[in-house]
């Protein structure tokens, strides 16, 4: 892991952040102005791209987790105390993804109504291409990854 410091033009910070989520496996973005407030700091935490081979099992990524039942309260107490129309923020629709992707590994794989499964992946992709537009991988083996990426700095 390791830690990247960018300065660039205010108009150009979107562009620098997505290539370096698209390089990088990469934590939140902190962004502040330069001193002379031109230009603008970015400060992200990073990691190299892992191979398919190299991410998390589901027992893995979730060994350490908090139960089901203690996500689905924090997500319903999160989701009371936002107020409407702001936006949620990445750990939101990441730990939602994670709940939503555990749910699905407890779904029967031979059940003929497998929603469970349909809407983590639904969660899985959403989160893939907030972070990473255009990246094509297993999105629910992202969120595992990017679960135990986030659970180790929290």
């Amino acid at each position: 892991m390791f830690e990247i410091r960018v300065i660039c033009d205010p108009d150009d910070t979107d562009r620098v952040t997505t290539a370096l989520t698209t390089a990088f496996t990469t934590g939140d973005v902190r962004r502040y102005p330069t001193r002379d407030g031109k230009r603008t700091r970015l400060y992200l935490t990073a990691d190299h791209c892992p191979a398919p081979e190299d991410w998390p099992t589901p027992e893995q990524a979730y060994a350490d987790a908090p139960s089901i039942n203690s996500e689905i309260g924090w997500t319903a107490r999160f989701l009371a105390d936002a107020e409407c129309f702001t936006e949620l923020g990445r750990e939101f629709y990441l730990r939602k993804a994670a709940l939503l992707d555990r749910i699905a590994l407890l779904d029967d794989p031979g059940a003929w109504d497998r929603d469970a499964i349909g809407t983590a992946e639904a969660a899985a992709v959403f989160l893939l291409d907030m972070d990473r537009p255009g990246l094509i991988c297993d999105a629910r083996a992202y969120v595992r990854r990017q679960y135990v990426y986030w659970a180790r700095n929290n």
